[in-house]
């Protein structure tokens, strides 16, 4: 593990290697000051490294341990079965996927890398190879024992979560009761401080109905649900308001005074939050014992293998990565020591609020 003011290893699973998660992160190191602050640890098999990574330094290493500044550092693994078909789809590239990432979350486990970077996987194939869970997130969780995480969009001073991820639109209103939006407002509240350096958050709650249900006239999940949850989250300090109409939320430019927002569903949040990110997105999960990020896009299996995919969101990823645990470490020290705590600046809610 590093010490705070040595540079962060950061793991990177590989992703589906059909995908552009390889050519993604060549492009992202192709800018030097990516290695500027860290120490790259990738875990793939030396072959697509050696096609993904032309003309970038990089070395194979036994063991994150022996991982070098100034490089990325690669940690091999054995994939016979696999033939590299960019673009297509197979169950061996889905193999490959979960053999990267566990390795990846065993290193992180041991403390061997400080943070992990998630390139995309394809979820059917990855399934395929033996995977149970509907994600990262989802996988995340369960190795780490946490019964409730958040999945946290971020750009800049725009902050998504969502109360559902992975869930067929239809059965998105039974999942949501007053108990799980508190819950996940306490994942943000907790996030936004802890993570984010942001003392005080405001957190805006979105209606799942269009107008926010009208006032019961277009459903009254509003009134039935999301109401006793934010009266629960307010007496408990979290500063929530809402709920507000998404379209009118996102179109009118109101995000921007806000830390955080808490969207309903998956595309409720991740809809404005693409079109806003500008292909420069990070998902981070909020709620786990260690820190994880990755790039927002998927696999790009369109453009995979024609040296179109940008590095922008992955380096985006890492750079999150890393101000996430800096910030886990200056909340543990000042929470150890609470009289020593300096006022906050008044640039950490600007950020959040545009």
């Amino acid at each position: 593990m590093s010490s705070k003011n040595s540079k962060i290893r950061v793991g990177i699973s590989c992703g589906d290697p059909n995908g552009i998660g390889l050519e993604a992160l060549a492009d992202a190191f192709r800018d030097e000051r990516t290695l500027a602050s860290i120490v790259p640890v990738v875990f793939a098999p030396r072959a697509l490294v050696e096609r993904a990574f032309e003309n970038i330094a990089w070395g194979e290493v036994g063991d994150a341990s022996e991982a070098r500044p100034g490089q990325i550092n690669v940690l091999d693994f054995e994939a016979a079965e696999f033939t590299h078909q960019p673009g297509e789809a197979t169950q061996q590239a889905g193999a490959v996927a979960m053999e990267s990432l566990q390795r990846a979350v065993g290193h992180l486990a041991k403390t061997a890398v400080d943070v992990l970077v998630t390139a995309p996987i394809n979820k059917d194939t990855i399934r395929q190879a033996g995977f149970s869970f509907p994600g990262h997130t989802e996988y995340l969780a369960s190795e780490a024992g946490v019964d409730e995480v958040l999945m946290l969009l971020c750009c800049d001073g725009l902050r998504i979560g969502m109360v559902t991820g992975h869930v067929a639109l239809k059965d998105v209103s039974a999942q949501l009761t007053p108990d799980r939006i508190v819950a996940k407002l306490r994942l943000m509240n907790d996030s936004l401080i802890r993570d984010f350096g942001i003392p005080t958050p405001r957190i805006a709650v979105l209606g799942l109905n269009p107008h926010a249900g009208d006032n019961g006239m277009m459903g009254d999940e509003e009134k039935r649900i999301l109401a006793p949850a934010l009266d629960k989250a307010k007496a408990e300090g979290i500063e929530a308001m809402g709920p507000y109409a998404a379209d009118g939320f996102f179109g009118s430019g109101a995000f921007k005074h806000f830390d955080g927002v808490l969207a309903m569903y998956h595309d409720q949040g991740l809809a404005p939050f693409k079109a806003l990110s500008f292909g420069r997105g990070v998902n981070f999960t909020a709620g786990l014992p260690v820190v994880r990020t990755s790039p927002d896009h998927g696999t790009g299996f369109d453009i995979a293998g024609q040296g179109k995919a940008q590095g922008a969101s992955i380096r985006e990823a890492i750079r999150l990565a890393c101000d996430v645990r800096k910030h886990r470490l200056e909340h543990r020290e000042f929470a150890g020591n609470p009289l020593e705590i300096a006022p906050p600046k008044p640039e950490y809610r600007g950020r959040g609020r545009g």
